[in-house]
């Protein structure tokens, strides 16, 4: 059934008009594809610098001293204005209010069509997803779909959980970076659409599907909202920088990840999984929901890397976190990455 899902999804997404898709547009950021180890592997730290450098749309540099001391003084000025819950949430993407509610009630048994259709009409940009996805030609049937009860009820958990997720989460991703980060904010999608999907594959005998694609969607939330900080506290891009200053943005960024969760009010196991995440330590993650998480993001940044050409797509892992799960396992969901969202 899960299968079924994501080639569902996988056919809206063949069918968006190039227009809706600007990455494959726009001029990809000058970072040198460095030679890989000579043992063919890649660690976790090249991966996600990698990562945010092209998130981020900046160059590589061996950036000469008074180049660094910029630098610093940009990050330092980005952690006053984060540090101890000193960023305006506010100023992040709305949640829908009734979404929280919902996301709790679809983990219910107890809750019957009429009742989540309820819930669902207090949102109406959320009806209308409902209604497209299940008026689209793979909910063909010989009744058109007549009332929301029906839709829920045709679309089933399983297929609302995906709904819910994808159609709501993706605009709140896509406006993160802010009015003039359309860029980043299509670029963080096409991440957060792979890690959720690595994180569902990944979460059979180890956590909640639902729960793990959530926190698959918002785990790097706070690197769009650092996008913005960037675009405001600098006025324009720096030309070249260095792996100190990208590296500085990312442990900004799982901060602000971490008070977006909060700010959502996201189930408490997707917030742990994030604080755990902005710990910084992969090594001491306990909780299966984190790993899953960690592992989960660092395989969809491989192959979202890898299909842009800044990363050997057959390298290897030297990343202690994602070699702790089963080789077949990781060979099995790179492969399901590679079907499902690598370029024809």
């Amino acid at each position: 059934m899960m299968g079924y899902w994501w080639r569902f999804f996988a056919r809206e997404r063949a069918s968006a008009s190039p227009a809706a898709r600007p990455t494959a547009a726009v001029r990809q950021p000058s970072v040198s594809k460095r030679e890989e180890s000579t043992n063919g592997t890649v660690t976790g730290d090249e991966i996600e610098e990698r990562f945010c450098r092209f998130i981020l749309n900046m160059p590589d540099s061996t950036s000469d001293a008074a180049q660094l001391a910029r630098e610093q003084s940009i990050l330092l000025r980005l952690k006053e204005q984060c540090d101890s819950g000193r960023f305006d949430v506010r100023t992040l993407p709305r949640m829908p209010t009734v979404l929280p509610q919902l996301m709790r009630a679809m983990k219910s048994d107890k809750l019957n069509g009429a009742q989540l259709a309820d819930l669902i009409r207090r949102d109406p940009v959320l009806v209308g997803e409902v209604m497209r996805v299940t008026g689209s030609v793979a909910y063909r049937t010989a009744h058109p779909v007549g009332s929301l009860q029906h839709a829920v009820v045709l679309l089933g958990q399983l297929g609302l959980r995906h709904v819910v997720s994808v159609y709501v989460m993706k605009p709140i991703l896509m406006a993160s970076a802010g009015a003039s980060g359309q860029i980043v904010g299509q670029r963080l999608w096409d991440h957060a659409e792979r890690c959720a999907h690595a994180a569902v594959y990944l979460s059979k005998g180890q956590c909640d599907p639902f729960e793990a694609q959530l926190a698959g969607l918002v785990g790097y939330t706070g690197l769009g909202a650092v996008a913005r900080l960037l675009d405001k506290e600098l006025g324009q891009a720096l030309p070249a920088c260095s792996s100190a200053f990208i590296n500085g943005c990312a442990r900004i960024a799982t901060q602000l990840s971490v008070q977006a969760g909060r700010h959502w009010e996201l189930p408490a196991v997707v917030l742990d999984a994030l604080i755990e995440h902005a710990d910084g330590d992969a090594g001491r993650m306990a909780l299966p929901m984190s790993r899953t998480l960690h592992v989960a993001q660092r395989l969809a940044m491989f192959q979202l890397l890898s299909e842009q050409g800044l990363l050997d797509g057959e390298a290897g892992y030297a990343d202690e976190r994602v070699t702790a799960f089963p080789e077949q396992l990781l060979a099995r969901c790179q492969q399901d990455l590679r079907q499902n969202f690598a370029e024809p």
